[in-house]
């Protein structure tokens, strides 16, 4: 079988990935990975269960037995944990940073790692969303964008869409919760935030999620014809 073709979306919540991958997912009629839902989940079970989020032992114990999937809809892409919706309780501001937590242990990242790069298996195509994507998971994707944001720009939307979906939010406390995750995300030791060398930045600071696509699709588009 032919080897699929891989591109990777990474960078920091609130960025817009999550929309732009669904959408060059469905474009391109590409498989689709969230790589943050991988750790939100396992967060989410390992809190279920009862562990604690600093047991970095335990976390690797039931990231090897997490069944995990994703159903992909017409209103979205739903993430399934032993076969039950979990989207909802993950999409919470706490699931975040729980899953942070999870992601800073080095052998968690280790028991999940090939689990990600299996995605990219019995596909012709894979669109990866992620913090790692082009830089470890996937160091030899076919393309690689780093999409970003101003901190204040991505609080904003992140209480937008929690307003619509009926919830509370306070601006200054999500973006301390953004600064703060950056903050980890970007200090790690282990598999930093930063774009691969390889990666095209696109900063939608200022663009609606159309233009983002389209510009990613030009990417796209002039990476793979050459």
């Amino acid at each position: 079988m032919a080897k699929a073709i891989v591109i990777t979306v990474d960078g920091p919540g609130g960025a817009g990935k999550g929309e732009l991958t669904k959408r060059l997912a469905k474009h391109l009629n590409y498989a689709l990975l969230d790589s943050g839902a991988i750790y939100r989940v396992l967060a989410y079970a390992a809190r279920k269960a009862g562990l604690a989020l600093f047991d970095e032992e335990s976390l690797v114990q039931e990231a090897r037995v997490l069944n995990l999937s994703f159903d992909v809809q017409d209103d979205g892409v739903h993430v399934l944990l032993n076969n039950e919706d979990v989207t909802s309780a993950i999409r919470t501001s706490e699931a975040g940073v729980n899953a942070s937590k999870v992601a800073a242990h080095p052998l968690v990242r280790e028991a999940l790692l090939q689990r990600q790069r299996d995605f990219a298996s019995d596909c012709d195509g894979l669109v990866a969303d992620g913090r790692d994507m082009g830089t470890v998971v996937f160091p030899h994707a076919d393309v690689k964008i780093f999409l970003d944001a101003s901190a204040e720009i991505r609080a904003k939307r992140r209480c937008l869409q929690l307003e619509q979906s009926g919830k509370e939010a306070n601006f200054d406390e999500v973006l301390k919760d953004i600064k703060d995750r950056d903050d980890r995300d970007r200090n790690r030791p282990v598999a930093p935030l930063v774009p691969a060398d390889d990666a095209f930045i696109l900063d939608s600071s200022d663009m609606t999620i159309e233009e983002v696509l389209a510009k990613a699709l030009e990417l796209i588009n002039s990476k793979l014809d050459n």
